[in-house]
């Protein structure tokens, strides 16, 4: 795990290996931040959809129980969206690193869509 200061805060960028662990130990709150049309079609199983336009952090919950790492498709929008909780008081936030194509590229576990029946299927 990568940590940078910013405002007296912490952001943490993951790597797709700590999200997995963290994810199946149940440590974090995995919180995808793309597009619902991303997130419908391939997804990390357990994450929830939050996307970016519609972010709240006001609204986030507190991390007493289980961190929150956010994810994208690249890291591009998760650092973005991490930087802007710092901005709202948040005092550690995290994100992963590489987005949802380094999770496929490392060849994780994901949800995706069967192309001959567009149902879900279990991908990785």
């Amino acid at each position: 795990m990568k940590t940078e200061t910013v405002d007296n805060a912490t952001l943490e960028t993951w790597t797709v290996d700590e999200v997995q662990q963290a994810l199946n130990a149940r440590k974090i709150v995995l919180i995808d931040v793309r597009t619902p049309q991303e997130y419908m079609f391939e997804h990390i199983p357990g994450s929830l959809l939050l996307p970016m336009s519609f972010v709240d952090c006001a609204s986030l919950p507190g991390q007493t129980d289980k961190r929150i790492v956010f994810h994208c498709g690249s890291g591009v929008r998760s650092e973005k969206v991490a930087r802007k909780a710092i901005e709202e008081g948040f005092e550690q936030i995290a994100h992963m690193e590489g987005g949802f194509g380094a999770w496929k590229a490392a060849q994780k576990p994901y949800t995706g869509t069967d192309m001959a029946t567009g149902a879900p299927k279990r991908m990785g």
